[in-house]
């Protein structure tokens, strides 16, 4: 007496614009990808954080040209664009930071359950995004 299980449905072909509209990734899947994307924003704006840096703690001219720079702009282009960048960069620092402490827990703890997995997800967003907004208001000087 053998049992036959319903037959599950197959998905060999995936249609980009019909099925992936309507696929929910988990928060897991979010921090993932948001993670990759972080460490590759920091990574293509290295230039622009060693020169921060140069400019910064080089001499007072030139951190008074850095300061230039974030309040009125750069050439052609302005101030807020400039703050705006650099709030790119706290973010992906952050996101990619908490991320990776999450991973090296989960590593180290053996913390590998889909409850798990959600609820740290949710926490590394949440903390990422409150902690930018909270440096993001320093740096666009709201106190």
């Amino acid at each position: 007496m053998t049992e036959t299980a319903p037959k599950r449905p197959e998905f060999r072909n995936i249609n980009a614009f019909t099925d992936l509209p309507t696929y929910r990734l988990p928060p897991a899947g979010w921090v993932s990808i948001l993670h990759r994307i972080s460490g590759a924003v920091m990574f293509l704006l290295l230039p622009l954080i060693i020169w921060m840096f140069d400019t910064s703690v080089s001499s007072e001219i030139s951190f008074a040209k850095f300061k230039y720079a974030f309040n009125v702009g750069l050439g052609f282009v302005p101030g807020w664009f400039m703050k705006l960048v650099a709030l790119a960069l706290i973010w992906a620092y952050l996101h990619h930071l908490i991320a990776g402490i999450r991973h090296i827990y989960m590593d180290v703890q053996h913390a590998v359950s889909k409850e798990f997995g959600r609820s740290s997800a949710l926490a590394t967003l949440g903390l990422s995004i409150a902690l930018t907004l909270v440096l993001g208001a320093k740096l666009f000087g709201l106190y």
